[in-house]
């Protein structure tokens, strides 16, 4: 893995803890809104790593009503994307999703579902650049939509990644 020191001011910026527990708040806020329940880890890491990549963020359907297996049929690069990016993605978003919990604005529950705490995250998206605002936005848009399709292990298989 790529230390932090490694990268460019931007990208330290974009992987860093806290704004990447946003963004996994963003998703878990996102799932809470559609269903009304807590999220599944999966969703609160998937959505993150496909929101952080702009080959996919900037192809995502419109609204939740698209099917995924259409969508993937009609960008097939978009599964090779995630098959080379999603490992080192994950690895910036578990810690976020681990200074979330510490930080109180995620909790989980005894199923080990996770859900934004009351009165941590505002609903309105904002941020200093055009593309924090867009991670965001496709993270919440990611929350409520990949559980659409049905069983996670399902949604995983169609993108071409494992748990």
């Amino acid at each position: 893995m790529i230390s932090l020191a490694e990268l460019s001011r931007e990208e330290r910026a974009l992987y860093n803890p806290a704004f990447a527990a946003l963004v996994v708040s963003r998703a878990v806020q996102g799932h809470q809104s559609q269903y009304g329940q807590p999220c599944p880890i999966t969703i609160a890491v998937l959505s993150p790593v496909m929101a952080y990549q702009p080959s996919v963020r900037q192809r995502l359907p419109k609204t939740t009503g698209s099917g995924l297996t259409r969508w993937l049929e009609e960008n097939q690069t978009l599964k090779i994307a995630m098959a080379q990016n999603a490992t080192a993605l994950a690895a910036v978003v578990r810690p976020g999703l681990l200074f979330g919990l510490q930080t109180q604005v995620l909790q989980y529950d005894d199923s080990g579902r996770l859900q934004v705490t009351a009165g941590r995250l505002t609903k309105t998206i904002n941020g200093a650049t055009d593309e924090i605002i867009a991670i965001q936005k496709a993270s919440r848009m990611l929350g409520r939509w990949l559980p659409s399709t049905g069983s996670l292990s399902t949604v995983m298989t169609l993108l071409g990644v494992r748990p």
